[in-house]
């Protein structure tokens, strides 16, 4: 029913044949290309090409409009407009609070890390330490 309503439609296609599905093999390379600059830019090293395409895809949910509905994925799925004010650039500098050890007087009460991602578990961000 959902599908209907959204205009999606079932098809078929021979087995092991992902060359048949255009669309989604469209996605995935827009989702690699994606990842591929953001990696690039953010300067950061190729084994977090999984982060970077799992942030891409969560972003692109939430940004991309389709033309026909007028609308983001995020806002078929859930009817409502995603909540994008804690989005933040792929590979910036954060800053983690160490307050989990007797940091003294003169040692760095934070950590420089670096944001490559949202957590899909909590309303929390995904950092690496580079």
């Amino acid at each position: 029913k959902f599908f209907d309503e959204v205009g999606i439609s079932q098809q078929f296609y021979a087995a092991r044949t992902p060359q048949q599905n255009g669309v989604v093999e469209k996605r995935n390379r827009t989702l690699v290309e994606a990842a591929r600059t953001m990696l690039t830019f953010a300067n950061l090293p190729s084994f977090l090409w999984a982060e970077a395409i799992v942030t891409a895809c969560f972003t692109q949910n939430r940004l991309i409009i389709y033309k026909r509905f007028d609308k983001t994925p995020y806002e078929l799925i859930n009817k409502r407009k995603p909540n994008i004010k804690f989005f933040r650039v792929f590979g910036c500098r954060c800053y983690l609070l160490n307050d989990y050890e007797d940091v003294g007087k003169i040692k760095a009460k934070w950590d420089i890390r670096v944001f490559v991602g949202y957590s899909k578990e909590s309303a929390a961000f995904r950092i690496y330490n580079k």
